[in-house]
């Protein structure tokens, strides 16, 4: 039975990122991804954080997971844990993005939109625009950032914490009907 509980969180939260996919932005556009190097971030970051999934066709409500987030010049590395287990470790070194996963996750929960949300998260702004396709637009204020194209909102964060990276932030992404809830501190703390 031990076992079986985290697989039940993992299938949970897989749920949560992985549910059916809305039309796109546009026909045939997914969000960007956004693929900028660790350095772009400008910082060094070492953070524990508890992170908590809404999707809007979840019935089960909010699922919650622990992560490490560490970012190097030249490494990011973000490990998941459900219930003190290990579940997922991706490594990002600006050219490629590897994974190891616990068996028990769903093959169809993809790594790619856990990296373009972390790196629309936290990188600066001008960095995210260099790296956005035409069209696409940033702003980004005092305690808010918005990912729009065609004048339409689409990923919206709003952040308590200074520096942002601190406290808690909130992702809703009208894409692909989800929100993403970040409580972090220094891992030091």
């Amino acid at each position: 039975m031990r076992l079986a509980v985290p697989v039940l969180l993992v299938a949970g939260l897989v749920a949560c990122a992985t549910a059916p996919r809305p039309p796109p932005a546009a026909p045939g556009e997914p969000l960007p991804e956004l693929r900028l190097a660790p350095a772009a971030l400008g910082a060094t970051v070492s953070l524990t954080q508890r992170l908590e999934f809404a999707h809007e066709s979840d019935p089960g409500g909010p699922r919650s997971l622990e992560a490490l987030l560490e970012v190097e010049p030249a490494l990011m590395q973000l490990a998941g844990f459900a219930l003190g287990q290990r579940i997922l470790t991706l490594r990002w070194n600006g050219t490629t993005l590897d994974e190891e996963r616990d068996p028990r996750l769903p093959a169809q929960f993809q790594s790619a939109p856990v990296l373009r949300d972390v790196q629309l998260v936290y990188w600066p702004a001008d960095a995210v625009r260099a790296a956005l396709p035409p069209g696409w637009t940033l702003e980004d204020g005092p305690g808010r950032r918005a990912l729009s194209k065609n004048g339409r909102e689409w990923v919206t964060v709003r952040y308590d914490g200074e520096p942002r990276w601190e406290g808690r932030t909130q992702l809703t992404n009208l894409s692909e009907h989800y929100r993403l809830t970040i409580e972090s501190r220094p891992a030091d703390e």
